[in-house]
């Protein structure tokens, strides 16, 4: 902490509590009201609590001081409501027409209940107040109902929509997806269509069954086991393979050779008969 020295001469008016401004003109402080301030009566405007109507007020006067709305003492709210509505006319005077209307059913009502009454006729005669009752029930229905849809969001005023204007694009048109198989059916229709413009010619190869058996026979020689695949020669097409494999076949008819298969789905060899 740090200790602030001892003054030699300490100033009598140090001590003194300093006045504050209660304005600033021009960056200049201002401590006493000026003494020719003149301060208009219309200069200061109280704005009280605003209603909706003549309905209203009088709601507004029963919920403050919490009386029952089916038995309204008349003289007291009839003094308040005259009291708010003199104070209207000298700010909203285009407003008090349906106010003055409203105090005179008030005075109205007022009057006809300091009427001296018989029992009887008290009895057979409606309250006045009745109307006036039914009219402030009717509105505080529907006061209420304002309310309960003034809470809700409303756009505009609490939910704010965004809008953003899309640029200028050409529509796109999706292709559909196309599938294999349907890939194959056109191939397989395009193949159809072309087998009917193919031109051919038929001749006759020069492949002879014996000699091609007498081929096998050559291989065969030795005694030895030759896999039955090797017989064939694939460079000859489909009219060597059947050619080869009816030599095989006559072969075996004439039991000069033989198939042997160690197991079951084993390859398969072909071997020369012993003699």
């Amino acid at each position: 902490m740090h200790e602030t020295p001892p003054t030699e001469s300490p100033d009598p008016q140090a001590g003194a509590q300093q006045e504050l401004p209660f304005a600033l003109v021009y960056g200049q402080a201002v401590t006493e009201l000026p003494q020719d301030l003149y301060i208009p009566p219309d200069a200061l405007e109280v704005f009280l609590e605003a209603f909706e109507g003549p309905l209203d007020l009088l709601l507004y006067l029963i919920r403050k001081q919490n009386i029952d709305i089916l038995d309204i003492p008349v003289a007291a709210i009839t003094h308040q409501y005259m009291a708010y509505v003199e104070l209207m006319k000298s700010v909203r005077l285009e407003l008090a027409a349906e106010y003055l209307v409203m105090a005179a059913m008030l005075a109205e009502i007022k009057s006809r209940m300091l009427l001296p009454r018989s029992n009887e006729a008290q009895e057979e005669e409606e309250d006045p107040r009745a109307e006036l009752i039914r009219r402030l029930q009717e509105y505080e229905r529907f006061k209420a109902a304002a309310e309960g849809i003034d809470e809700l969001p409303r756009v505009g005023r609490d939910l704010i929509v965004p809008r953003l204007d899309a640029p200028d694009a050409r529509a796109r048109k999706l292709l559909p997806d196309v599938a294999l198989e349907e890939v194959l059916l056109s191939m397989a229709e395009v193949l159809r269509r072309a087998d009917m413009f193919e031109s051919h010619q038929v001749t006759r190869e020069a492949l002879s069954t014996r000699e091609r058996m007498s081929e096998v026979l050559e291989r065969l020689k030795g005694g030895a086991f030759v896999p039955f695949v090797a017989l064939f020669t694939v460079e000859e097409g489909r009219l060597g393979v059947v050619v080869t494999f009816m030599a095989v076949l006559e072969l075996i008819k004439e039991q000069l050779v033989e198939l042997v298969q160690n197991e079951p789905f084993a390859p398969i060899h072909v071997r020369a008969r012993a003699e």
